[in-house]
């Protein structure tokens, strides 16, 4: 029988007023298990938890190379940002450098990750643009692939697009060690094919890249660069920042979570079965602490909006 996965507990004063799930693969550059909770072998929808992957054609192909991409860009490609103004400009920078304008990017508009981030663009009547989706980085990423590699634009959202077929598809099946060749994929909130892999194979594909050469430099940028990774107040920038680059973390929609210990080897993959951020957050900042990658912490302290704390959240252990 598998291991009960993790539970988190909310508390509100001395009563548990809510708890999640937490499915956990961690495996090793073999692809072997070293330890798991729950249904580590489950399949799940990594969404974003897989742009270092979908990234990894962009170091590959000689794009970034070719375009002398900064470690900022690169960090984006990876990125799930805010659309701050720091992340807006760099996004616009890039598309003028590929010789490409925010028209061409096919991720879509949305609502602020954060109103309070971008409120003085909102007082001033500007809608959110194209570039502050959160996908905006990922997406110029492979424009930037198909601009080098003189390949359509052109509905590069097909799964059937050359973008896909040749590269972005096939790296995902080889790192994570799946055949996705009889996988009808799904679309993503930004509309690239979003295909299941089980935790564990995705756990393998995090695990894969500590000694993949190419990505040497997507680790070296999200461990720069964990501002633009995600942005303020996000998980991903302050566990990078923590942890001083010695765990690489990446969230996904849904409560997805996917990190690498390169000391140590080891990848692991995560999901909260409610598709809870704040249960896969409070699981990997629990996870990085027992592999001794941080110290372990208290537990996270709740507030209501007066500012007075009301309750925590934990693993239940």
């Amino acid at each position: 029988m598998n291991p009960a996965p993790l539970c988190i507990e909310l508390t509100r004063g001395k009563s548990i007023e809510s708890f999640h799930y937490v499915d956990v693969a961690v495996m090793n550059l073999e692809g072997k298990k070293v330890t798991g909770w729950g249904d580590y072998e489950k399949s799940v929808l990594p969404r974003s938890a897989i742009k270092p992957i979908q990234a990894l054609p962009l170091i590959e192909t000689g794009a970034a190379e070719a375009f002398q991409l900064s470690e900022i860009e690169i960090a984006l490609a990876c990125s799930s940002h805010n659309g701050e103004k720091l992340h807006v400009e760099a996004i616009e920078n890039w598309l003028s450098k590929i010789d490409c304008s925010s028209n061409e990017l096919a991720c879509g508009q949305h609502d602020p990750m954060n109103f309070d981030l971008v409120k003085e663009e909102l007082f001033k009547g500007k809608l959110p643009k194209v570039t502050a989706n959160n996908c905006s980085g990922k997406h110029t990423g492979f424009l930037t692939v198909m601009q080098h590699l003189g390949i359509s634009l052109e509905n590069y959202l097909d799964p059937k697009h050359p973008l896909h077929t040749n590269y972005v598809t096939p790296i995902l099946g080889e790192m994570c060690q799946i055949d996705l060749s009889k996988q009808e994929p799904g679309v993503d909130g930004c509309g690239v094919p979003v295909w299941a892999v089980p935790l564990s194979g995705l756990a393998t594909g995090w695990a894969g890249m500590i000694e993949r050469p190419s990505a040497a430099p997507l680790f070296q940028a999200m461990t720069n660069q964990p501002f633009y990774v995600a942005g303020t107040g996000r998980a991903c920038t302050e566990m990078i920042l923590s942890t001083r680059g010695e765990a690489i973390v990446k969230t996904g929609a849904e409560g997805v979570f996917c990190a690498v210990v390169p000391d140590q080897k080891i990848g692991i993959a995560l999901k909260a079965r409610d598709g809870a951020s704040r249960a896969a957050a409070t699981a990997l900042t629990w996870l990085l602490a027992e592999f001794g990658v941080t110290e372990r912490k208290e537990p996270q302290l709740l507030t209501n909006h007066a500012g007075q704390e009301i309750g925590e959240i934990h693993v239940s252990v």
